[in-house]
């Protein structure tokens, strides 16, 4: 998943920062990182037993709590809408010094200088950001082994394969006139149209349609556009008489990717209902 890169800090900065964090005696314990950053902890942060994960963001942190971690510090907040721009504190360097796993996505440049500055022993693990059931279950899995917490992982894909299952179900049911709806998809909201059982008509994105694409999209006649509610430019395909719907793809403080599924559920429906 490609994003425009946001600022990186200097590798110099960082290691100022983690300096004056051990000078003022910074602390990450259970889990916190102590700024309000969004935690899923809830293990012995020394405990040999249970990894010590730190997450770039709530994404990988779900990511990371549904493959059995409980001690989880997330560094960017879920207020941040776009990762890349977010700037590390000295707060989140102590954190990264105490974890045994770094996740992160490519898309998101500072975190091995992170991992550098702060002289952590951590091993970097890259995760794979699409909501779509199938990169879930297989991620979670992979995420489980690393951990040593796989049958914890097994147990929650076991639980997220029956809810995701009746989700499709659900969405089915409510397809206009029994049919499937054409819709236009953003390239990072595709899992919902899968999930909702769409014909996929077109996609566009990251970056904003052009309007040559403007007039392409909307020949296809599509009922729905699934937009990126963490990167909209706005109505994309105006005048077109398409419903406009927005697909959040990261979790909240809560670190739940079923939730991330029963939302764009809930705001599938009700735009099926009204078209």
């Amino acid at each position: 998943m490609a994003r425009p890169p946001g600022r990186i800090p200097s590798l110099l900065a960082l290691t100022a920062a983690l300096l004056l964090t051990a000078a003022c005696g910074g602390d990450t314990t259970n889990g916190s990182s102590g700024d309000g950053h969004d935690s899923g902890h809830g293990g012995d942060h020394g405990g040999k037993d249970k990894p010590v994960v730190v997450a770039t963001t709530t994404w990988e942190g779900a990511f990371a709590k549904a493959a059995g971690a409980e001690d989880i510090t997330v560094i960017v907040p879920s207020s941040v809408g776009h990762a890349p721009d977010y700037d590390p504190k000295p707060s989140d360097l102590a954190a990264v010094a105490k974890a045994d796993f770094v996740l992160y996505a490519p898309f998101e440049p500072y975190a091995e200088k992170i991992k550098e500055a702060a002289g952590s022993s951590a091993k970097l693990v890259e995760v794979k950001l699409d909501n779509d059931a199938g990169n879930i279950t297989a991620e979670v899995n992979r995420l489980g082994g690393l951990f040593g917490t796989s049958d914890a992982a097994a147990k929650w894909n076991t639980d997220f394969g029956t809810g995701h299952d009746r989700l499709v179900k659900e969405l089915k049911a409510a397809w206009p006139g029994g049919r499937s709806p054409a819709v236009v998809s953003q390239v990072f909201t595709a899992w919902a149209a899968k999930m909702a059982g769409a014909r996929v008509v077109g996609t566009y994105g990251p970056e904003a349609v052009t309007p040559g694409q403007l007039a392409e999209l909307s020949a296809k006649k599509p009922g729905l556009v699934l937009d990126n509610a963490h990167m909209s430019t706005g109505t994309v395909l105006p005048d077109s008489g398409a419903k406009q719907v927005e697909i959040a793809n990261f979790p909240g403080r809560d670190l739940d990717l079923g939730s991330v599924h029963r939302k764009a559920a809930d705001e599938l429906r009700k735009a099926m209902a009204a078209s």
